[in-house]
């Protein structure tokens, strides 16, 4: 099974890469900010409880995340395997993951990681938070803080990844097609 791990800072491109890659690779893309935003769209009270720490710019505890990959993983599927966009983000979560698989009969593959510097993904998740309606996209306080804790919960599942040898850098500054391309080569190099 093919499963990869899209990886990168908030505003990296994560969700638009994926559903290329999904399409491209015949794999069911998991996105647990799809999920998150389902659940907070329906009121449940699951969304609710993640909508507050969502607005805060925090993560959603592991438990709730990995719970909602594994009922997904439990489905009956045609597919080659799975891309996670927005998972793990911790290394617990990382390390759960690989349990959780390996519970399948499976394992990750690559961690494809989009590199983009600090003033893109700003501006980026700005633009975005005027066209989307995202409150944690609209306040540059909120920003500032996903991005500080990406860098402190988040970028170390890099080392993580590349102990096991499946690190794999991408650059994620471009046009989406070009970084689309240079995804792709990456899992055709697979």
């Amino acid at each position: 099974m093919l499963n990869l791990v899209l990886f990168g800072p908030p505003g990296a491109g994560k969700g638009t890469q994926a559903i290329y890659l999904a399409r491209t690779f015949n794999l069911v893309h998991l996105s647990t900010g799809d999920l998150l935003r389902q659940e907070i769209a329906a009121q449940t009270d699951l969304g609710r409880i993640a909508n507050e720490i969502i607005s805060k710019g925090e993560l959603v505890p592991d438990s709730i995340v990995i719970s909602m990959i594994e009922s997904k993983l439990k489905k009956p599927k045609t597919t080659v395997g799975f891309i996670f966009d927005g998972f793990p983000r911790t290394v617990p979560q990382a390390k759960a993951l690989d349990d959780l698989l390996r519970k399948h009969h499976s394992k990750v593959s690559v961690m494809l990681c989009l590199e983009v510097e600090k003033e893109e993904l700003i501006g980026r998740l700005f633009k975005r938070g005027l066209t989307s309606g995202r409150c944690d996209d609209a306040d540059a306080a909120t920003i500032e803080n996903r991005i500080n804790v990406y860098n402190e919960k988040t970028a170390p599942i890099i080392s993580y990844y590349e102990s096991q040898g499946k690190y794999h850098p991408i650059h994620g500054i471009g046009a989406v097609d070009e970084i689309a391309a240079r995804l792709s080569d990456a899992v055709e190099e697979l």
